[in-house]
């Protein structure tokens, strides 16, 4: 497996993998527009020495995505200004389970690290219980619920 910094080559891959990830979710957030949607503006992140987009390839395929971007810290109380915020994870179905993710998010924590960030955190619904093992796998813990009413 090879992890590499994304291209713009990628990008007609990496659309259809936010499509994926936007299926994926969409069972789990009802106020999600109707399809087409976007979550990512990945040109500009490919683009961002702000951003670290991540590939990974298995023979010759791309397999898998994610990224870190820098974020500022809006709240004053914590011991830290800047943080990674990790998105756009995604692993095509026949490679899950073998680690593709896992080594994605390595080497995005390699690259906070070197940015100087000692948190990285991400956002993942309550009820994808398959996601949030996986980034428990790797040492994610639960910090804060955030809970929504429609009105």
């Amino acid at each position: 497996m090879l992890i590499r910094k994304a291209t713009n080559d990628d990008l007609p891959v990496l659309l259809q993998f936010e499509q994926g990830i936007i299926t994926t979710e969409r069972p789990f957030d009802s106020t999600l527009k109707p399809d087409p949607i976007s979550y990512y503006d990945l040109k500009a992140f490919i683009a961002s020495a702000e951003v670290q987009v991540l590939v990974a390839e298995i023979d010759g395929e791309i397999a898998g995505s994610g990224y870190a971007r820098i974020k500022k810290n809006p709240d004053a109380y914590y011991d830290f200004e800047k943080y990674a915020y990790l998105g756009f994870m995604y692993v095509l179905p026949a490679y899950r389970g073998r680690g593709v993710n896992q080594a994605i998010i390595e080497d995005l924590k390699k690259w906070a690290a070197d940015q100087g960030l000692a948190e990285i955190r991400l956002e993942v619904y309550n009820n994808n219980i398959g996601a949030i093992k996986a980034y428990e796998k790797v040492g994610f813990e639960k910090r804060m619920i955030e809970m929504r009413i429609r009105l």
